[in-house]
């Protein structure tokens, strides 16, 4: 039986094109079957004279038992010319108009067009998690789909973030601000603004990232609506997707340590990974964003991670409404593990330990896939982490397997100035996995 995302890729991106080209067949015919009926009068007359007059012309030329197959010749150059004339017109009419409201856009219209539409025939992909892992794992899956929703973590109260919460009360945009980009399909010079982050020297300023400020100045253009501002955004980097904060309500990260205390706040409770009892929102009756289930809902693929265990991922899944709703979803769940442990959160954890944390904080479990890195960096990658408390990931892959969950393994490692997962390869995984 075919997939609803195959039959979607046959026949969804083509039928307002298909739709356009059959209305305008159908109104040419209507035009001409029109003008034949009320010009019949006067249009026979001149018919039968070119008829004639092309008769004489020809019968100089053919022999006279050839006229009437010349005739049928040289109509059907006229059709051939005709149509080619037509076609040329609208074309150029087109890319006038093209051209005109995007001046930018002067060659490769149909390159790009073809592009575009492969994109929108992509797979429905939702993507949860926060910090700088969803943005690195979007940079990949925009160059396989348009049909991206990231739902992110709004529970960030440092940096930046944490001055604006505090300043203007609005949700904080950090995370946001880095999917936005991830999806971004504007000029370099525009991303690059988004994440313009100003130097401690800088006075009132120092540490905002531009893209923060921007998201707050338009929070305030649209009255405070913060979910409008992050579409204005959006359509400002013109963003392949969308981007979704997992709740529009004002909520704080709090975590049970096993001795008991309770301890708020996203910040602090990154420094109590390994003492961790069990994490909760606050408030608790916090509405997960309406947009966030229905993609959920839709999907073909639900993607979780990768990120800051207990500060990026696990706050989406507590969310109330939003672990039951991926549950229930027929789409393939899959944990994108870390490549490499995290300082306070997870510095020994092993890649079996990573999946347990967040399967365990929601009942049932959110996902049967896990994607795990089993390539080794190099030795001078690893040197530059000495004495960073962050170590490369352990693939342990026997235990995942005696867990029950369904392993990708894999290459999945950049080697840059960081050691992380590589966008292009971890997508590319994604998609095969969608299509199998």
């Amino acid at each position: 039986m075919m997939r609803p995302y195959r039959l979607r890729k046959l026949f969804a991106p083509t039928a307002g094109f298909a739709r356009a080209i059959l209305a305008f067949l159908l109104g040419a015919i209507a035009f001409i079957l029109g003008i034949g009926l009320s010009f019949r009068g006067f249009i026979r007359p001149i018919l039968d004279w070119l008829e004639g007059v092309m008769r004489e012309g020809t019968s100089a030329f053919v022999p006279s038992d050839r006229v009437a197959i010349t005739m049928h010749v040289l109509g059907g150059i006229l059709l051939i010319l005709g149509s080619y004339a037509t076609f040329t017109g609208v074309r150029g009419a087109m890319s006038h108009i093209v051209e005109t409201l995007n001046p930018g856009l002067r060659a490769g219209k149909m390159d790009i067009y073809r592009r575009r539409l492969q994109l929108a025939q992509g797979p429905r992909i939702v993507a949860l998690g926060g910090g700088t892992g969803l943005s690195t794992i979007l940079r990949g899956l925009k160059h396989h789909t348009s049909n991206i929703t990231a739902i992110v973590t709004v529970t960030d109260d440092g940096g930046s973030s944490g001055q604006l919460i505090r300043d203007k009360g609005i949700i904080p945009p950090g995370d946001l601000r880095n999917c936005l980009v991830a999806l971004a399909d504007a000029e370099k010079s525009m991303t690059d603004l988004f994440q313009h982050r100003f130097k401690e020297d800088s006075g009132s300023l120092s540490g905002h990232a531009i893209g923060n400020l921007l998201i707050t100045a338009l929070a305030d253009q649209a009255k405070g609506d913060f979910e409008k501002a992050v579409e204005l955004a959006s359509t400002v980097l013109n963003i392949r997707g969308q981007v979704l904060p997992a709740t529009l309500d004002h909520v704080t990260l709090c975590a049970e340590l096993t001795d008991g205390e309770t301890v708020e706040g996203e910040t602090t409770v990154s420094r109590f990974g390994g003492r961790i009892k069990w994490l909760f929102l606050k408030p608790r009756d916090c509405k997960p964003h309406p947009k966030a289930l229905e993609a959920i809902r839709a999907a073909d693929l639900i993607c979780i991670g990768p990120g800051s265990v207990f500060t990026s991922v696990i706050p989406n899944l507590l969310v109330p409404g939003m672990a039951e709703a991926i549950r229930d979803s027929r789409a393939k769940k899959i944990y994108i593990c870390n490549v490499m442990t995290q300082r306070g959160e997870s510095e020994t954890f092993t890649a079996s330990q990573h999946t347990t944390a967040v399967a365990d904080c929601v009942p049932d479990g959110v996902f049967d896939y896990v994607l795990v890195n089993t390539a080794i960096p190099s030795k001078a990658s690893l040197d530059r982490y000495l004495g960073s408390e962050q170590h490369l990931v352990e693939a342990d892959l026997d235990r995942l397997r005696k867990l029950g969950f369904k392993i990708v393994p894999g290459d999945y490692m950049s080697e840059t100035d960081v050691v992380r997962h590589d966008p292009m390869k971890v997508a590319a995984r994604l998609i095969k996995l969608i299509q199998s």
